[in-house]
């Protein structure tokens, strides 16, 4: 076993660096698009159920922010604790790594009963905050109702399973996708469409998928072949370990729980400028932006180990060599898939549904919302190279800015500037997404050498 362990470690620390970031950042993007799939496959098969499809499908819509924000959740934990693990690790600090996972652990137990009770408690006035009306809400409450008893299993095998890719095992978390997504890819005509649950069939899907995926997660890090285990005397809390991990994890966790809060202001935005075809409208566009972030981000979560553990071993090099080749790949995919998206706005509409309506509304505003992911991908990189080293207050505001600062002020703003046009709101997208990216890179080119030289 001790062969194994200083293996892995060596291969991150002198191994070739094109080599690492294939065969860990690979790996985790797979897992990413299968568990793109896992989300987006609900949408695409409810979207296709005869006469009801278009409703149904704008209620799993706006159902978006719950499931956001439980997914923040599991970020705030997993993500802000697996690159000090790996910090750690690169100190030759085993014994602060498994305490920093086994607090993890208990914040996810934690936040998940908390969550479960709260949006089982509010979810009807929440959702008809976020823009459900008399007839998609049926469909809202149908799916919602039963997502949220699987809220600890998404908090697990999300939020653990970066512990599995902070050892360099990126194959073994790529797994624990994989089984949930296509179990959840199987489940899914056989609950709405063999056995005519509809919305309620999709929902149940998921629940299992996501079980199942949980327990892959679970039994590796308690067995001996994980490097990091889960251990009972590292679960009990340490308010100085869960202050760093809350202090790292507020930047994703803020990332994905303003993607709710944005939903929620686009949503009722659309609602009140357009009406359902707009909100439904925006389901679509949300889903297919999943198709550029999703994997990028998944890209980039199996290369932040690289940067991290050199980092904390010392390894300055590596770490600026590690950053350039992740940004060359990642800029040139985002680009390209996002150009697709504004060429093809149809083809992406029609995946989801055959409202000839709804598609030529999609097809009209879908140039307009993408173009600034053209570019994203260097906000993506820089905000990777931030968690990767560390640096909490940076990616913190970097986090903030594209959502918060920007695009919920000109979500608000631009409709009424432009007369109560209902378009201003698809502007607002792409207008806080390049101001966000300018910002992230300046911020990345005036700091990255004195965090180098600082060390960690």
């Amino acid at each position: 076993m001790e062969s194994n362990k200083i293996s892995e470690e060596e291969k991150l620390s002198r191994g070739s660096i094109w080599k690492l970031i294939f065969t860990m950042g690979v790996p985790v993007l797979i897992a990413q698009i299968v568990n793109m799939l896992y989300n987006i496959v609900d949408r695409i098969y409810i979207g296709h159920i005869e006469v009801i499809g278009s409703d149904a499908l704008t209620g799993l819509g706006v159902c978006n922010p719950i499931i956001m924000f439980v997914s923040a959740f599991a970020a705030f934990a997993g993500f802000g604790g697996a690159p000090l693990a790996s910090i750690a690790m690169g100190k030759g600090d085993r014994r602060r790594a498994e305490k920093i996972l086994g607090n993890a652990t208990f914040m996810i137990i934690v936040f998940s009963v908390i969550l479960t009770a709260v949006f089982m408690a509010v979810k009807k006035p929440f959702l008809e905050l976020v823009g459900a009306s008399e007839v998609t809400y049926p469909y809202a409450d149908e799916y919602i109702s039963i997502y949220l008893l699987g809220t600890l299993f998404v908090q697990v095998s999300i939020g653990l399973n970066s512990f599995i890719t902070a050892q360099g095992k990126s194959k073994t978390a790529m797994f624990s996708v994989l089984i949930g997504a296509i179990t959840n890819i199987i489940l899914d005509p056989i609950f709405i469409f063999a056995f005519d649950m509809g919305v309620k069939g999709a929902a149940i899907a998921t629940v299992i998928s996501q079980l199942f995926s949980a327990l892959w997660v679970f039994l590796f890090l308690v067995s001996g072949k994980s490097e990091l285990r889960i251990k009972s005397e590292c679960l009990k809390p340490d308010i100085k370990v869960i202050g760093s991990v809350m202090a790292l994890g507020v930047s994703p966790f803020i990332m994905q729980s303003t993607e709710a809060l944005i939903s929620i202001v686009l949503n009722s935005g659309l609602q009140k400028y357009g009406g359902d075809l707009y909100v439904g409208s925006l389901t679509i566009l949300q889903s297919v932006m999943q198709f550029i972030t999703t994997p990028i981000n998944g890209f980039t979560q199996g290369v932040q180990p690289i940067m991290s553990y050199n980092f904390g071993a010392g390894n300055k090099d590596r770490v600026i060599q590690t950053f350039k080749r992740m940004t060359l790949l990642v800029v040139s995919a985002s680009f390209v898939i996002a150009l697709s998206t504004m060429l093809f706005p149809s083809f992406y509409a029609s995946l989801f549904t055959e409202n000839r309506e709804l598609i030529a509304l999609v097809d009209r505003v879908m140039p307009i919302f993408m173009c600034g992911m053209l570019i994203f991908g260097i906000q993506l990189s820089c905000q990777t190279a931030f968690m990767a080293l560390g640096q909490a207050k940076i990616s913190l505001f970097v986090a903030l800015l594209r959502k918060v600062i920007l695009l919920i002020p000109f979500a608000l703003i631009f409709p009424i500037v432009m007369g109560g046009d209902v378009m201003g709101i698809y502007v607002a997208e792409p207008a806080a997404d390049i101001i966000a990216v300018i910002c992230c890179l300046t911020l990345f080119l005036l700091n990255i050498r004195k965090i180098l030289e600082k060390g960690a």
